[in-house]
């Protein structure tokens, strides 16, 4: 089969290996599509500590061809979504319904502890309890399940009840995923800083009742004139310009999100007392559990979250590199892989 690997830093190859089979407990999986995530590009960077050559990818979907011996609940000719997170089920985090904290995470092409191939090829074994049923959803739109689960279990973290005004800061693919989820979650005002035009235009598509420009006006000053109070802010850059910008839009009694991914050696300054004496409170989301990625599926399923305004690029897997550079200058949104092509 052919696969794009990662040999170097900034080294893709297009490179012809053994089809996987399945384990007793696994499904082997034709890929359709895969998403290209920032994570890929961390990991083209050399910015992620992972075994090289490896194949990365783990936002995919694909048909079941060939199943292990011991599944009963998938046959060939299933259409599923994948779940590249693989818990121990055994650590205390696993047993407490946060599998996304697990103590020994495996990863298909993603980032964990453990990191195995991913989904930037033609076929990919997956443990049986890794796959979500999508019937004749587009694999395009059900390869979203994995970062919509991600979104899901960061608008979980940031505890929003219905009509509770909103902030997302950084319309990006990720930040126009949450604009959707909190949409669907119930969300009553939603606002977008976003610099780029076009973003604000896609977030204005996607759900958003108001965007600003934080290159022309101070958020911290036209939001709450524009709506009041706010009760989640959520940063979906990764930056500790925006991290901070985003705490301080928050209200009395409200949520900071931090949802974008920052440098590790990235640090900020907080007042504990507005904390204490305001009732703010700063959570965080990381990667997604089992629930997430099947409640991903369903919103997909029932078109809650529109995918086809996101996706800009698609390429095949000799086009991967093409799509990082691209990621690089910030050109469009979501990248798609068609291993097959």
């Amino acid at each position: 089969m052919k696969s794009a690997q990662l040999t170097d830093t900034h080294t893709v190859a297009i490179t012809d290996t053994a089809r996987p089979r399945p384990d007793a407990d696994e499904v082997l999986v034709e890929i359709h599509a895969c998403g290209v995530c920032t994570t890929d590009l961390h990991m083209y960077h050399g910015n992620l500590d992972v075994d090289l050559p490896m194949v990365p990818g783990h936002e995919s979907a694909g048909e079941v061809v060939a199943v292990g011996s011991d599944v009963d609940a998938y046959e060939v000719g299933d259409r599923v979504a994948i779940n590249p997170s693989v818990p121990c089920h055994e650590c205390r985090a696993c047993k407490a319904g946060r599998e996304n904290l697990c103590h020994d995470l495996t990863s298909l092409g993603g980032a964990a502890k453990h990191v195995i191939d991913g989904a930037f090829a033609e076929y990919a074994a997956v443990p049986v309890g890794n796959v979500e049923p999508i019937g004749d959803l587009e694999y395009r739109t059900a390869a979203f399940a994995e970062p919509l689960g991600c979104v899901i279990n960061g608008v979980d973290q940031a505890d929003l009840t219905s009509g509770e005004t909103v902030v997302v800061v950084g319309a990006g693919f990720i930040g126009l995923l949450l604009v959707q989820a909190l949409r669907a979650s119930g969300a009553g005002t939603i606002v977008v800083s976003e610099p780029v035009d076009d973003r604000r235009a896609v977030a204005e598509a996607v759900g958003a009742d108001h965007t600003i420009d934080p290159s022309v006006t101070d958020p911290t000053t036209v939001i709450p004139n524009l709506v009041g109070d706010v009760d989640v802010a959520v940063e979906a850059v990764g930056l500790p310009q925006t991290i901070a910008q985003a705490q301080s839009l928050t209200g009395p009694g409200g949520r900071t999100l931090i949802f974008g991914v920052p440098p590790t050696d990235a640090t900020i300054e907080l007042s504990p007392y507005e904390l204490f004496f305001e009732e703010r409170e700063l959570v965080a989301s990381y990667s997604l559990t089992p629930d997430t990625f099947a409640r991903a599926v369903r919103l997909l399923q029932n078109g809650r979250i529109d995918v086809d305004t996101l996706v800009t690029d698609e390429f095949g897997l000799a086009g991967l590199e093409t799509a990082f550079d691209q990621m690089e200058d910030n050109r469009g949104l979501k990248k798609i892989i068609y291993p097959a092509r």
